[in-house]
């Protein structure tokens, strides 16, 4: 091989990796702020129904049944999201960012009406710290972290039904654990994901990284939002 042509082999593979590059970037940026539209919506959910009464009612009639939805997009999403058309994709992401905000609205609306509008504010703040530095490492990392996804998904499990478990005890002792387990689990869960939502566009294309980027918002969306709860439990609980 003359020297000519190493050259314009080298310059061949730079140009690529650019592009790459310079995609995964534009790609990871839709991820998170479709993500970010999602919890400025849900935020928007829960300031109405601090401030209209009636539909703070109205939702606490609802009982588990938002929770049992949540759980059953979950199963279903990434079935819907890629293998529906584009418009059930979007669909699924919004209708399962609303059901959050009417499960978490009346919680919300609780602390404000106790005078906990604080607690509120620092789980936010909080939760996008720890969410930001976690991200941050997964996308960075050069580390495999799809090992840790059986843990993580075993983990999940166990302490959804833990939360479960809980709801029919009351124990506030239980209540203290589990919260604090959740945000260690969910931690790792965000860079997990990232690192698995970077992984997806580096094997996708065209339209499917469209929908991987749906996906990828839709994840770290109920990722950062488990997240805030169990922050927002643990800073009240702490604050009693």
């Amino acid at each position: 091989m003359s020297d000519n042509e190493r050259v314009l082999r080298r310059n061949s593979t730079t140009d690529a990796g650019a592009v790459i590059d310079a995609g995964l970037r534009e790609y990871m940026l839709g991820v998170y702020n479709y993500m970010a539209m999602g919890i400025a919506a849900t935020a928007l959910v829960a300031m109405f129904f601090v401030t209209n009464p009636a539909a703070l009612e109205f939702a606490m009639g609802l009982r588990f049944i938002p929770f049992i939805a949540l759980l059953a997009i979950g199963f279903f999403a990434p079935k819907m999201i890629f293998n529906g058309s584009p418009a059930m994709a979007h669909g699924v992401y919004w209708v399962y960012v609303a059901l959050w905000g009417v499960l978490i609205g009346p919680m919300v609306a609780a602390y404000v009406g106790a005078g906990m509008a604080t607690e509120v504010y620092k789980a936010f703040f909080i939760t996008s710290t720890i969410f930001a530095a976690m991200s941050l490492y997964g996308y960075t990392t050069k580390k495999d972290l799809a090992p840790m996804g059986k843990f993580l998904f075993m983990a999940s499990v166990g302490l959804l039904v833990a939360i479960v478990v809980n709801v029919f005890l009351g124990s506030p002792l239980m209540s203290f654990i589990t919260s604090g387990l959740v945000v260690l689990v969910f931690s790792a869960m965000t860079a997990y994901e990232t690192q698995m939502i970077k992984n997806l566009y580096v094997a996708g294309a065209g339209e499917q990284n469209k929908r991987a980027s749906i996906f990828g918002a839709f994840a770290l969306y109920g990722t950062f939002v488990t997240l805030f709860i169990h922050i927002l439990n643990l800073l009240g609980m702490a604050r009693d």
